[in-house]
């Protein structure tokens, strides 16, 4: 059991554990850079989850993840997956759309460890298709 998932499942996760992770997926020079990074991806995503999803990924997260993602003002339509990969790119000095989607990847990939399945699943049902795979999930196809 990865340290996330121990904490998620005593409810203890902390800011430094999500950060350490994603710097582990990213696999980042430095905490320094894994930290900046989760705070513009999740500052990101707080603008696109709304609802019931976003009060209860709000609870699940460390303190300081939750207020990254509470302070941002929900957007009336999120944006499409590849055009949220792109204004991450814009924060990040340097950052392409290649790298962007890395560093998106490697934030939202530990999401699922430390806040479940099932809330991560229930986010993307509110986000336009594309998003799984940024979460590291299948993107699913409705059947015919």
């Amino acid at each position: 059991m990865s340290a996330l998932s121990a904490e998620r499942a005593t409810g203890t996760a902390r800011w430094s554990d999500l950060v350490d992770a994603v710097r582990d997926a990213g696999q980042y020079a430095s905490t320094a850079e894994a930290e900046q990074v989760a705070r513009v991806v999740l500052s990101a995503l707080g603008g696109h989850v709304t609802g019931d999803e976003r009060v209860d990924l709000a609870r699940a997260l460390p303190e300081e993840a939750a207020r990254l993602v509470a302070s941002r003002i929900p957007l009336n339509k999120p944006l499409a997956a590849p055009e949220f990969v792109e204004s991450v790119a814009g924060r990040i000095e340097g950052a392409t759309p290649a790298t962007a989607r890395w560093h998106v990847s490697s934030v939202l990939s530990v999401l699922p460890k430390l806040v479940g399945d099932e809330l991560v699943d229930r986010v993307l049902a509110r986000l336009p298709s594309g998003y799984a795979l940024l979460f590291g999930k299948a993107e699913l196809a409705p059947a015919a």
